[in-house]
């Protein structure tokens, strides 16, 4: 009897029957058998895929760690509370206090002795970007260096020394003792707004972002040269970059007058350029190119805390693409030589006071006269009989019953802005109450119109032309006639409640091709 394993081979079979059906070795189960070879075409394309994402990944992450590692960082405030919520830098209004450091440590050393570069140096420039949450505005407001202004207590974040406030000093001295979060606090309490965030540049990454560019096209309306800042270029269009860029930023007496209000000139035509050229270059929408900046610029940039990463950085950058050329406003403070020192500016009142109201507000401010929407107040009701716990309601006869030439007001200024009760003054003027004085008053936070007996039906009338609302009406026995106490609650405009874009506050729009004026007493001859 023969065994099973020991059958003899039929003749014309190479192995099992069940093999050759199937194609399988001899003795290997069906489940261990390779599956048929892939295309040699499908194999070379999953191959470059993984390369090309392995690549990528690379890629990506090697620019991340570089740029990452090029941002310093500082906090926010030296020690002022925040009342609002930290606002979304994609989706939400942002605004940037940005600086220019006059600091010479460092790569900047050729621009000033050792004694320039201890500390944390002055802004040598101030400009606050705002972008509008839809993207549809920006705004880039300087404040000159020069201007007198009072600084808030601070402390210093390396030392926690506590520096006290300063009354009537120069802007650009706010972070020499404390930092920069002491001129974000500065800004903040000399605006009411409250700046989400910093960007702090040095000498250096002027030079580095003009040439990352291929340089910027600048105009001047005659050939000149500063010895004092080096910038040397001919009359009508040059192409500046490098150490000419950077001339033509830091000349103080290169342009308009020699002072810094023609420096600000100067800074707000080159910006106004280098939009230009960044949206005609398609620059923002080039992740490339939007890199390359980005490493130019970072490797000499100090950010707030909330700023410090590349995702921030790229995300406010791409924010900036779609906005059109003439609502890229470049706006400066109102200001005047001050009354202490006119090598030094103070604010120009009520206008400064208006345009920050009008910030505040969010404004286009490439819309002279635009207003807010008032907040909601009560309305006018009834009329009723006046007394000193009810105020009187307001109403708007088609006839007065009186002559309002003939009307005994005055307006207590308390609001501690420069010609305030004269402002308010004359709109009642101009609203027929001719008789309208003013006088200077100790300060209040809240206006309210005071009237005394026999001038209830005359206190609503001047309350409705100023848009005070009634429940601010109130009957005083000390009174005679009307008296409009103005507090610091309507510190600007002539309708209580309404901020207004005041006029001339933009010099220009990035849309805008500007000769610079040079100071005649540095024409090149």
């Amino acid at each position: 009897m023969r065994r099973r394993d020991a059958r003899v081979q039929e003749p014309g079979t190479i192995g099992a029957p069940g093999a050759a059906r199937h194609g399988e070795a001899p003795g290997t189960p069906r489940h261990m058998n390779a599956p048929k070879g892939l295309p040699l075409w499908l194999k070379v394309t999953a191959v470059t895929v993984s390369v090309l994402l392995v690549a990528g990944i690379a890629f990506a992450a090697y620019w991340v760690i570089r740029l990452q590692s090029n941002i310093s960082k500082a906090p926010l405030s030296a020690g002022a509370p925040r009342t609002e919520a930290a606002a979304n830098d994609a989706t939400d209004r942002q605004q940037i206090l940005i600086l220019g450091s006059d600091t010479r440590d460092g790569k900047n050393a050729q621009y000033g002795s050792t004694q320039d570069s201890t500390g944390y140096g002055q802004s040598d420039v101030m400009m606050l970007l705002d972008i509008s949450a839809d993207n549809k505005r920006v705004s880039l407001t300087s404040f000159p260096r020069d201007l007198l202004v009072d600084v808030p207590k601070c402390t210093d974040p390396k030392t926690n020394t506590v520096y006290e406030a300063h009354s009537n000093v120069m802007i650009n001295s706010a972070m020499a003792e404390a930092g920069i979060g002491c001129a974000v606090d500065t800004v903040n309490k000399l605006t009411g707004l409250q700046i989400d965030h910093f960007m702090m540049a040095d000498f250096n990454a002027v030079k580095e972002l003009s040439n990352a560019v291929g340089g910027v096209n600048v105009c001047v309306s005659d050939a000149v040269y500063d010895p004092d800042s080096g910038l040397r270029l001919p009359k009508g269009t040059s192409s500046v970059q490098g150490e000419q860029a950077l001339a033509f930023l830091r000349t103080r007496h290169g342009f308009g007058d020699g002072s810094d209000l023609g420096r600000i000139q100067a800074q707000q035509g080159f910006l106004s350029s280098l939009t230009r050229k960044i949206k005609s270059d398609g620059t923002l929408s080039n992740p490339q190119s939007l890199l390359s900046i980005a490493d130019a610029v970072t490797k000499n940039l100090t950010v707030d805390e909330g700023l410090a990463s590349v995702q921030s950085l790229l995300t406010i950058g791409s924010r900036l693409k779609d906005v059109d050329l003439s609502k890229v406003a470049f706006v400066s403070v109102p200001t005047q030589p001050a009354a202490v020192d006119p090598n030094r500016l103070e604010l120009v009142e009520p206008q400064a006071t208006q345009l920050f109201a009008a910030m505040r507000a969010n404004l286009d401010l490439t819309t002279p006269g635009a207003t807010a929407t008032p907040s909601a107040s009560p309305s006018p009701a009834a009329s009723g009989a006046p007394s000193s716990s009810a105020a009187p309601a307001p109403s708007t006869p088609a006839v007065p019953a009186y002559d309002k030439a003939l009307q005994p007001v005055t307006v207590a200024d308390g609001t501690g802005v420069a010609s305030r009760g004269q402002e308010i003054a004359a709109a009642l003027v101009g609203g027929g109450f001719t008789k309208a004085a003013h006088f200077l008053a100790a300060a209040v936070p809240k206006t309210v119109v005071y009237y005394g007996t026999g001038y209830a039906d005359v206190a609503p009338d001047v309350a409705n032309l100023l848009g005070i609302p009634a429940s601010q009406v109130e009957l005083s026995k000390g009174v005679v006639g009307v008296q409009v106490y103005v507090g610091s609650d309507f510190n600007s405009g002539t309708k209580y409640g309404v901020a207004s874009v005041p006029s001339d506050v933009v010099k220009q729009t990035a849309g805008d091709v500007k000769c610079q004026a040079v100071n005649p007493a540095l024409i090149a001859r």
